[in-house]
């Protein structure tokens, strides 16, 4: 389903090429400041037009269309939509008999019997980041005493960041792409959020993530180098303000333990790309070879550290 969340709910809506693309945000508590302007910086931060991510430029320009009256929000479903205005839909219209490979194509027509939007990849866009976006604005506002710092630390496997500009200029001269690390510590996060098993924070933290288009994994703390490791390396030891080191990422037991939440998301390269790639084409029944035309994101991982914030905060208001 599109709604995730017990109590601060997050409703996602549209299509990526649709008129409007939104998000519904239920349990928002009432009297929390809230204006367009409010969502600009971290919108900002998600934008294109700057080398490695796409041509294509929107407005973005957030209306609030319910749940908020004088400036406050009231306590009801706030309601914030986008409209979509800059859309090539012809680019997309060979995908449906011959599905761009890494992409939801193929399995998207197969489970909605081929009445799902294929345009600009539909429901499945990147576009639809936007609003979680803008759900993570209204999150953090919740959250007003925790800050979050999420930043890009590789591109294609490289971490020296002086070395990302050549990467990017060879792979749009190779028709390619590249992915990305995007590193993300919480502080100010109280200790006793979480539950064990299940609803573990880091259980809630990673559904969230894997939800964000083209993530394809998540570590907390010393992740999988805890494997390597020896208890007494990978321990955390407690002092009088909680633990001394972070090795577990800032929970232990599936539960907040005041340390700083600190984890890393890995992005996958993006999968339009225009180098020429194999494929099967359904509706002649052979082994195609299809090169995407169009505008799509070298990188996409660039964009992303403010969306991993947003998901991040939505996932702590529920909890708190």
């Amino acid at each position: 389903m599109n709604t995730f969340g017990r109590i601060f709910r997050v409703s996602v809506l549209g299509e990526s090429h649709g008129p409007q693309i939104g998000v519904v945000l239920d349990g928002v508590p009432e009297g929390i400041e809230l204006s367009a302007e409010d969502f600009s910086a971290d919108i900002l931060r998600r934008k294109t037009g700057y080398k490695g991510t796409s041509p294509r430029i929107e407005g973005d320009e957030p209306h609030i269309v319910s749940g908020i009256f004088e400036g406050h929000t009231t306590g009801s479903p706030l309601t914030i939509l986008f409209d979509n205005t800059n859309v090539h839909s012809s680019d997309y219209t060979r995908f449906d008999a011959v599905p761009r490979p890494g992409h939801a194509d193929y399995t998207a027509c197969v489970k909605w019997d081929w009445a799902n939007d294929p345009r600009g990849g539909g429901h499945f866009s990147g576009r639809l980041t936007l609003p979680i976006v803008a759900a993570g604005v209204v999150a953090k506002k919740v959250l007003d005493r925790m800050e979050f710092d999420a930043h890009l630390t590789e591109v294609g496997g490289c971490s020296d960041s002086t070395k990302w500009e050549a990467m990017l200029d060879a792979a749009i001269e190779e028709g390619d792409s590249l992915g990305g690390v995007v590193d993300c510590t919480i502080s100010g996060v109280p200790i006793g959020l979480g539950e064990p098993f299940w609803d573990s924070v880091e259980a809630l933290l990673a559904h969230a993530m894997f939800s964000i288009p083209g993530v394809r994994g998540i570590e907390f703390g010393d992740g999988f180098a805890a494997a390597a490791m020896k208890g007494s390396e990978h321990n955390d030891p407690f002092g009088p303000n909680g633990p001394v080191k972070n090795g577990s990422g800032g929970a232990n037991g599936g539960i907040t333990n005041g340390a700083p939440l600190h984890f890393r998301v890995a992005f996958k390269p993006t999968s339009s790309i225009s180098k020429p790639q194999k494929t099967w084409n359904f509706a002649e029944n052979h082994l195609d070879t299809l090169a995407i035309e169009g505008r799509h994101d070298v990188c996409f991982a660039l964009r992303t550290p403010v969306i991993v914030e947003a998901m991040a905060a939505i996932v702590l208001a529920d909890l708190v």
